[in-house]
């Protein structure tokens, strides 16, 4: 099923929300140099966020609500800072990760972040994760691991099968490494669904991650939204902003 869901003023793509998995070619890995490509456009999603300011004004307010955001591979979590300004200044508890840099290890960081999850949680309620590329690897094998602890998950750019074999990073993995998590994501999805709520964004204009690659046909709650957006400028795209809001008040 789709329907089209209210985007920002300004966007030449209008957001359209899948209530079952879209139909996709198959995934392909990316040239990594037109991921760099993507730089150019950047100024144009910054122009369109600033043009934004009044929809995104009007988002759905949460009332305190832990939220934990995680930045993508080789990221610094303060490429995080402007979704998570935004989503406080809607009335959530919108903290960073508190990891720094994503180097990449994503059962360590799973691992360290366990902890950390449910203590908020205990604290303030069930908490919703936001992740950016594989910061959305990370907040979907916490989510799989501990979903009483877990509201909903929300991804934007993030590879759900083959690990990295269908990104632009795709040359920096020796294919044995790719093809071992590929298989075991293969085999947690297969098996370990996850079952919180889970907002996957993607984009065909992603020069990073193919975007069929983006598509989870195993978890039973899954809505997937199409978007206009770039890879790199996904953390300041308006339309990610608004539905990051209308998914955590619970609208998608």
């Amino acid at each position: 099923m789709l329907s089209t869901v209210p985007g920002t003023e300004g966007g030449n793509v209008t957001p359209r929300i899948y209530y079952s998995p879209p139909d996709t070619p198959e995934p392909r890995a990316l040239n990594a140099s037109a991921a760099l490509t993507e730089q150019w456009r950047v100024p144009f999603q910054l122009g369109r966020l600033i043009s934004s300011r009044k929809s995104l004004n009007q988002a759905p307010r949460g009332n305190g609500e832990p939220v934990i955001l995680i930045p993508g591979w080789r990221s610094p979590q303060a490429t995080m800072s402007p979704m998570r300004r935004y989503l406080a200044s809607r009335g959530y508890d919108a903290q960073h990760w508190g990891r720094g840099m994503n180097m990449g290890n994503v059962r360590q960081d799973r691992d360290a972040m366990l902890e950390v999850v449910e203590d908020l949680a205990k604290s303030k309620g069930p908490v919703s994760l936001v992740g950016w590329s594989l910061g959305g690897v990370i907040s979907r094998e916490l989510a799989r691991e501990i979903p009483h602890a877990i509201s909903r998950v929300i991804t934007y750019g993030t590879p759900v099968i083959g690990g990295p074999s269908f990104t632009a990073a795709a040359g920096s993995y020796e294919p044995s490494v790719s093809k071992k998590v590929a298989r075991e994501q293969a085999r947690l999805n297969l098996e370990q669904p996850i079952q919180v709520p889970l907002t996957i964004l993607f984009s065909k204009r992603d020069e990073v991650v193919h975007w069929p690659a983006c598509i989870d046909r195993s978890s039973p709650q899954a809505v997937h939204v199409e978007i206009g957006s770039t890879h790199v400028g996904m953390g300041i795209d308006p339309d990610v902003w608004s539905l990051a809001a209308q998914a955590l008040a619970g609208m998608l």
